[in-house]
């Protein structure tokens, strides 16, 4: 037996075939709210899990905005890589420090990085 792998295209996206749209438009939102809630491939999430994709996206686009790696990034606003790289990919739930300290990055990050050397100076 041979593996099969599918790689998604971004420029076709996946769409309903007619007798689904048929489906999906007798239903009522109740139903389709049922339906997705006992979908056992796609169960709803929890709150927990939810912050931690909000995290995740926080995170990563903050990193993005400042055009670092994840260890440079790190590395400037000393963080542990292994705790941002868990972070981004929704591993962990995160603290209120550090998603505070992600704002103060995203808003400021000159400010944010002086803060950083004043704190790792003195130490």
């Amino acid at each position: 037996m041979t593996n099969v792998r599918y790689t998604r295209d971004p420029a076709k996206p996946a769409r309903l075939g007619a007798e689904a749209k048929t489906r999906l438009k007798a239903m009522s939102d109740a139903d389709v709210a049922s339906a997705a809630e006992t979908d056992l491939d796609n169960l709803p999430l929890s709150g927990r899990a939810l912050l931690r994709l909000k995290a995740a996206q926080v995170a990563k686009s903050v990193r993005a905005k400042a055009g670092l790696s994840q260890t440079a990034f790190a590395d400037a606003f000393h963080i542990k890589v292994a705790r941002l790289r868990d972070l981004e990919q929704g591993r962990v739930t995160p603290d209120p420090v550090l998603v505070s300290f992600l704002a103060l990055i995203e808003e400021d990050p000159k400010r944010a990085a002086e803060l950083v050397g004043k704190v790792h100076a003195a130490e």
